[in-house]
């Protein structure tokens, strides 16, 4: 995903999850879906264990990347490797910044490209090509350059955001990691550490308080990350039953318990003023070099794109630095070091491209070690591929704390889609902004994102989708 989707993608979280979000709502026609499109189309070659899908020899591969903050450097870096593991044949990359408007023509006509970074805040919606894509599975299940099978050099759950009956639809190939954000630098030279507890969190209030900080700061287009810190916090104390109800828009959901214990104890921070005041009436970006720039603030939750996005109001040694978000208790149902994290930036092979081979072909040189440590470098942000990112992080310290999330959560990473799927994250913005200026306690926080929730599942022309 690029810096330029992220702008709508933070508002409502979409980063990795914007492949289920688009991906979903075709409910019950997955099924008759899932069986991909009517075959590769063009020549074809011998299939080898260097030659996995039987692209053919002088293959040319039409690929068109999405042009964001994330650039297209990246995957023209993999096409030289490509044409160096396949002397004669070329990949073309080509940039776009609208994919819809310039690619649906392409499917119509049956000539789509054969690989399609299929991102951006206009990226094909994909209830209208989901029957024309190839599944990638076969991909997955291929040996990478360095003669590993790729699956088994992926981090845990990357693929199910793409993956229907079955079918993996698109292979999203970058990972988001939600934390908590912090200048290591201003912490050890307070001998503060982040909190792992929502008791932590309010002593720490206090102890930076006496040093004429606050404990957060927001804007008023990011207050939701706020509900991004709270459900991650909720799910860590309850368990997977919090997200599963509000995934499900169940009755009540907003009143679950774990979650009630969540927002009593951002409550308490909020009216003991540890929440730097004016958010709503603050651009998120400049409350964002409140924290990153000024120091008025010594946390900030957001997703893993913000060391990037705030590079030019970064004070100099900051030292940014990620941890995991404060769960209730010391007895929550999943450890402290579990966490959100999604992948994102999908790609998909159309089944009617003239060579659906050299585009899957193309996919398994970018999740090969060098084309994948490559982008670690350049973008300062992990793909799904594991054991990419060097100790020193490319001496960004939120990269290497990144990757110390990744490994210490194991399998205990989790994530959600109901907010973009149904389009809430507009109303639940005044909702946040008004609880984090203390215009609303938990009750009425919870009454309002209920109403929300409530709007959504009694409406009947809005397709519901259960998730198990």
């Amino acid at each position: 995903m690029s810096i330029q989707h992220q702008s709508v993608a933070r508002r409502g979280f979409l980063r990795g999850a914007l492949a289920a979000a688009v991906l979903i709502p075709m409910g019950g026609s997955l099924a008759s879906c899932a069986g991909g499109g009517g075959g590769p189309a063009g020549p074809t070659g011998a299939v080898s264990e260097t030659n996995p899908f039987g692209m053919a020899d002088q293959s040319t591969v039409d690929a068109v990347i999405f042009k964001g903050g994330y650039g297209i450097d990246y995957v023209e870096f993999a096409a030289k490797e490509f044409e160096k593991v396949h002397p004669g044949s070329t990949a073309k990359i080509a940039p776009s910044t609208d994919i819809a408007q310039e690619l649906q023509p392409r499917f119509v006509g049956g000539n789509p490209p054969d690989l399609i970074d299929n991102s951006g805040a206009k990226a094909i919606g994909f209830s209208t090509i989901l029957a024309q894509l190839e599944d990638l599975n076969s991909v997955v299940d291929a040996k990478n350059l360095e003669g590993t099978v790729i699956k088994d050099t992926l981090y845990p759950g990357v693929l199910a955001p793409g993956t229907f009956e079955g079918k993996l639809a698109a292979l999203n190939y970058v990972l988001t990691v939600f934390a908590v954000w912090y200048s290591d630098s201003l912490f050890q030279e307070n001998g503060w550490t982040a909190p792992k507890t929502w008791d932590e969190a309010l002593a720490l209030g206090e102890q930076a308080k006496t040093k004429g900080k606050y404990l957060f700061c927001w804007g008023k287009e990011a207050a939701t990350y706020y509900q991004e810190l709270a459900i991650a916090s909720a799910i860590k104390e309850g368990g997977d039953d919090v997200r599963l109800q509000l995934e499900n828009l169940k009755e009540g959901c907003w009143s679950h318990p774990a979650l009630q214990s969540v927002f009593q104890a951002m409550e308490q921070i909020v009216k003991a003023g540890y929440i730097k005041p004016g958010g709503s009436g603050t651009a998120f970006t400049a409350a964002q070099a409140q924290w990153s720039n000024g120091q008025e603030a010594v946390l900030y939750p957001s997703g893993s794109w913000i060391e990037n996005e705030m590079k030019d109001q970064t004070k100099a040694d900051f030292k940014m630095t990620g941890a995991p978000v404060p769960t209730v208790s010391g007895s929550s149902k999943m450890p402290y070091t579990a966490m959100h994290s999604a992948a994102g930036e999908p790609f998909i092979v159309p089944s009617q491209a003239k060579n659906p081979a050299g585009g899957k072909e193309m996919l398994r040189v970018m999740l090969s070690k060098e084309s994948a440590t490559n982008f670690a470098k350049t973008k300062l942000a992990p793909t799904i591929v594991k054991g990419t990112v060097p100790d020193d992080g490319f001496g960004s310290t939120a990269l290497v704390s990144q990757n110390k999330m990744l490994e210490d959560a194991g399998t205990d990473i989790f994530t959600w889609n109901f907010v973009d799927l149904y389009g809430t994250n507009k109303d639940q913005l005044v909702v946040w902004n008004s609880f984090l200026d203390g215009k609303l306690d938990t009750a009425g926080l919870t009454a309002e994102l209920q109403k929300i929730t409530d709007k959504v599942r009694n409406d009947s022309s809005v397709k519901k989708i259960e998730v198990k």
